[in-house]
């Protein structure tokens, strides 16, 4: 038995001289995996990194090349702007002038129109319209017996919206209830008799 306990101790002794290489071994390749998976986090850090950039050059050139495609669509209503006013001068103190420079802002007016209406600028409806503190904005208020009460009557300034926003509300005057006759005459004796 005693001869079998040295045999056993000597399994067991060579096992361990077996098991510490194995565990140099497999500690080795966590070291490299761990290695490959920090070179692998780096690169897809300097991946997304230089994504975020050329994503924000790529939205800059974007609106850079949307306000070109704007203006580039301005020019003929600059120009017609500039035929216009060519046309009123050479042939000043005529009613031809007049009626030159007349069609050139028609033109231009047409022209300038169908720019903003590509871009999405509308006009906003008012007269004959209720009201609306969204869109209108009221400079005053008028007595007018024709218009129910809190109706546009007239507009003074056009307001126009881009898509559904209000990009410069349009200045309009208001109905307001007429007065009536008997509401005249207590004003008018409450002020008497004071």
């Amino acid at each position: 038995m005693i001869r079998g306990s040295g045999e056993e101790r000597g399994t067991a002794g060579s096992a361990g001289e077996k098991a510490a290489p194995d565990l140099e071994a497999r500690l080795a390749a966590q070291a490299r995996e761990l290695e490959e998976l920090h070179d692998r986090y780096l690169r897809l850090a300097a991946e997304l990194d230089n994504y975020r950039k050329r994503v924000a050059r790529e939205r800059a050139e974007l609106i850079r090349t949307a306000h070109e495609g704007l203006l580039l669509e301005f020019l003929p209503v600059l120009d017609n702007l500039e035929r216009a006013l060519a046309a009123a001068r050479s042939s000043a103190g005529s009613s031809r002038a007049s009626e030159a420079l007349i069609e050139g802002v028609e033109i231009t007016l047409r022209l300038f129109r169908g720019v903003l209406e590509k871009a999405g600028v509308r006009e906003i409806e008012t007269v004959g319209r209720e009201f609306d503190p969204v869109v209108h904005h009221a400079v005053e208020q008028v007595r007018a017996p024709e218009y129910p009460e809190n109706t546009v009557v007239e507009e003074v300034l056009r307001g126009y919206l881009l898509d559904q926003k209000v990009l410069r509300p349009a200045l309009v005057k208001v109905s307001t209830r007429a007065v009536a006759p008997s509401d005249t005459q207590g004003a008018s004796q409450g002020q008497g008799g004071e």
